[in-house]
């Protein structure tokens, strides 16, 4: 039996996919991949982000059943159960691949945390003024209250300021 997801996270994960996605197919940069979607970065290695891009150069790595390769920046809602998973078993193995940039969000502990590979390395990076800029995604950017808050402006909103300022 599948464990129940939380709703609150869940609404986080379809915010952020809206808002994500749709600049990222506005922009033709790549794609997007929502949950349940594998990438292969070893033999034994098959980590499912909650959500995962994948830039346009790397679409070629897209298989029917997922993606042959890490993606360039992975997102991961922390929930009670993955908290170790997220802060330390997959920082570990996305740093390891290679992935561009890694956001774990902790909504219930009310604490963000962005990560950008530089040397092969995840070194932490802070927003300014509550703005976070995506280094692998150009001109993509959030509020991080946004992120935290029950209390998220409309998606396609945020959409519109992005693409508007971008």
């Amino acid at each position: 039996m599948a464990s129940p997801d939380n709703t609150d996270a869940a609404d986080l994960s379809t915010w952020l996919t809206v808002v994500f996605g749709g600049y990222v197919g506005a922009r033709d940069l790549g794609k997007i991949f929502h949950s349940r979607v594998a990438y292969r970065i070893g033999p034994k290695r098959g980590p499912e982000p909650d959500i995962g891009f994948v830039s346009k150069e790397l679409e070629a790595t897209r298989r029917r059943g997922y993606i042959d390769g890490p993606p360039r920046m992975a997102i991961e809602i922390v929930s009670p159960d993955s908290v170790a998973r997220d802060y330390v078993q997959k920082r570990a193995v996305y740093e390891q691949a290679g992935v561009g940039e890694y956001w774990i969000l902790d909504p219930d502990e009310g604490r963000v945390t962005f990560l950008v590979l530089q040397n092969g390395r995840f070194e932490q990076v802070f927003p300014k003024e509550n703005i976070v800029h995506c280094t692998v995604v150009p001109g993509f950017y959030l509020d991080v209250r946004w992120l935290l808050s029950h209390e998220r402006p409309p998606a396609y909103q945020v959409l519109q300021q992005l693409l508007g300022n971008a």
